[in-house]
């Protein structure tokens, strides 16, 4: 006689899913994971400073762990292949240190050093402090995902789309045909050496060589009687930009060339024509455009977040589940998730080092920090559920919140407001990273404690290297917000953080009415969007879209549009190839950003001409 299947769906994954004694968190598992994740921390870094978008870590890192590994047995070097859940450790790691990007961790480092720029008595702080506030506000995510990974992941099986989708790849990799596996990994490479050739060819301008090329191609045609060149709308050769297009969605990439097109097309020319803006330059444009593009992004998200009220809702129920008195019941995977003291017990050793930076760097008083930490944990919970049902870790409306609520407690204190918001969404985006990988893990049958482990040696990794290669690709702040570093994402953050800190009655009439503006049409677009029949879903525009391309370059709207319209080409026309396009255009992003930076290094040590 049978025995009777199991209803508890922990216990069916516990006796039909895991995997015993499989090799998991080796030590060439770390040691690659840690170096792919600096890797791709530095081409994340390069990304976001072009086009205010921090790419996704996992899929590019499983890819180029199978490839390198096929290398090494193919020379000898190695003798055992990587297993599927080796790679998915190393994948763990890889994404701890890569994500150090996101969270709004350098939006609001780099907005920290352009307001330093721009406001008196603001200082600089130290390399080394801010290595640890970077590491401990990851650390505090990575535990804070303890308890929040049992709820949505075991009990609620959230969808968590980007972990689904790891986990689809490496099957695909190390489970599928060999082939399969072989053409991703090629398509990478490939992509990834033309588009660094290509940077070299256009950053490195040396005389030997037997040509350049051109970092801006201009369009034939004149706008109020000045070169479309003069309106930011041109063609580059930065092929990272073609990369990100490629892998948005096409909605919000014709979103992005819409909003270049309306606003440096047809909205600059006109407040120029005002005496508005006073001069035609990417900078003095982009000094009005933020205040109703950065109130857009701020009001659509805050809107799409509310929207969603159901999560909040769930989110705190399952806050409820998790520390009332159902938690004390014994837990069937006990023996391989992390102990539930865990998670106590580092908020106890991790939030007094939080309080302690936010005082001594930014002059955050003890008792707001204390106030902060707490509500970064609540706030992590939320937007690890929210990434669990969308995919998307709403930072653009719970940073904002944050803002607020100390713009309220600590008033004048720009640094303050700043960095109070950074710690809700390093620690909120830390804890959604996580419970993607561990979505990952859970569906290939992994170790969740292990994947725990894997995590902070990747955190470790990626404080360790963020600000100094910060430093090194930034030197000088006052760069941010040019046409070569366009910094959308610190714009915006800097632009909220003034609104809070000083008052809308410290802006301009424009600028008010900019804001305005601004906040009704991502509300109306939010609202658009939620209630639109599915069939014209897609020709609503993209708010994210249309904000981010208020804030940078009308050229950079263009080329990330020609990337997502080339993607949706192939998703229609030629699905044989549809699997190409995340390895293609992670090859091109990681080739030019990887070359990029290396470029501004030999720079700096005088082996190439500035």
């Amino acid at each position: 006689m049978e025995a009777p299947q199991s209803t508890d769906p922990q216990l069916d994954w516990l006796r039909n899913t895991y995997r015993r004694g499989v090799p998991q968190l080796t030590a060439r598992a770390v040691l690659v994971g840690m170096a792919l994740g600096c890797v791709m921390c530095l081409s994340n870094l390069y990304v976001f400073f072009k086009t205010g978008w921090s790419m996704g870590v996992t899929i590019t890192a499983g890819i180029l762990a199978f490839s390198l590994f096929r290398g090494l047995q193919a020379l000898r070097i190695v003798r055992e292949p990587l297993g599927t859940l080796e790679n998915n450790a190393l994948t763990t790691v890889a994404s701890g240190a890569g994500y150090m990007t996101g969270g709004g961790n350098m939006a609001a480092y780099g907005a920290l050093l352009m307001m330093i720029v721009t406001h008196q008595g603001l200082q600089r702080p130290a390399t080394a402090p801010m290595i640890l506030w970077f590491a401990v506000i990851a650390a505090l995510g990575v535990f804070a995902a303890i308890p929040i990974k049992r709820q949505l992941i075991n009990r609620e099986a959230l969808a968590f789309p980007t972990g689904t989708a790891t986990a689809e790849t490496l099957e695909t990799l190390h489970g599928g045909s060999a082939g399969a596996g072989a053409a991703k990994a090629r398509a990478l490479a490939i992509a990834a050496g033309g588009a660094a050739a290509l940077t070299w060819f256009r950053e490195a301008k040396l005389a030997w060589m037997p040509f350049n090329i051109p970092a801006k191609i201009p369009l034939g045609f004149t706008i109020a009687g000045r070169k479309a060149a003069e309106w930011t709308l041109e063609l580059k050769s930065e092929v990272v930009l073609l990369g990100a297009g490629a892998l948005m969605s096409f909605r919000t990439a014709w979103s992005l060339l819409l909003g270049s097109v309306l606003t440096y097309g047809v909205l600059a020319p006109s407040l120029f024509e005002e005496g508005v803006i006073k001069e035609v330059s990417y900078k003095k444009i982009v000094e009005w455009t933020v205040w109703p593009g950065a109130s857009m992004l701020v009001a659509s998200g805050l809107a799409s977040f509310l929207f969603d009220w159901r999560s909040v809702v769930r989110s705190f129920s399952g806050l409820a589940r998790i520390f009332g008195r159902g938690s004390a019941e014994k837990d069937p995977l006990d023996e391989v998730e992390c102990p539930a003291w865990w998670f106590p017990a580092g908020f106890l050793v991790l939030a007094p080092i939080v309080v302690f930076l936010m005082g001594y760097l930014f002059q955050i008083p003890w008792w707001a920090g204390a106030i902060a930490v707490p509500l970064a944990v609540v706030m992590g919970f939320i937007a690890a559920r929210v990434t669990g049902d969308t995919d998307v870790t709403p930072t653009k409306a719970l940073g904002p919140v944050t803002q607020g609520i100390f713009g309220a407690l600590t008033p004048g204190n720009l640094a303050g407001n700043i960095m109070s918001a950074n710690v809700t969404g390093g620690i909120g985006l830390h804890a959604a990273d996580l419970l993607t990988t561990l979505k990952t893990g859970w569906l290939l049958g992994g170790n969740p404690r292990v994947q725990f482990y894997a995590q902070l040696f990747g955190v470790a990794a990626g404080a360790a290297l963020i600000v100094p290669a910060f430093n090194l690709l930034i030197p000088d702040p006052a760069v941010l917000g040019s046409d070569e570093w366009p910094a959308p994402g610190c714009l915006v953050w800097a632009g909220v953080s003034e609104i809070f800190v000083n008052g809308f009655g410290a802006l301009g009439p424009a600028a008010r009415v900019g804001i305005a503006l601004g906040a009704l049409l991502g509300l109306a677009l939010a609202l658009l969007e939620k209630l639109a029949p599915k069939a014209v879903k897609p020709y609503v525009p993209s708010p994210s879209g249309l904000g981010i391309a208020m804030v940078i370059p009308g050229s950079n709207g263009i080329a990330m549009f020609l990337g997502g319209a080339f993607a949706e080409l192939l998703r229609r026309k030629w699905r044989t190839l549809e699997g190409l396009i995340v390895p293609v255009a992670s090859g091109l992003i990681a080739g030019e950003s990887l070359m990029g930076v290396a470029v501004i290094a030999l720079k700096v040590s005088g082996a190439l001409p500035m």
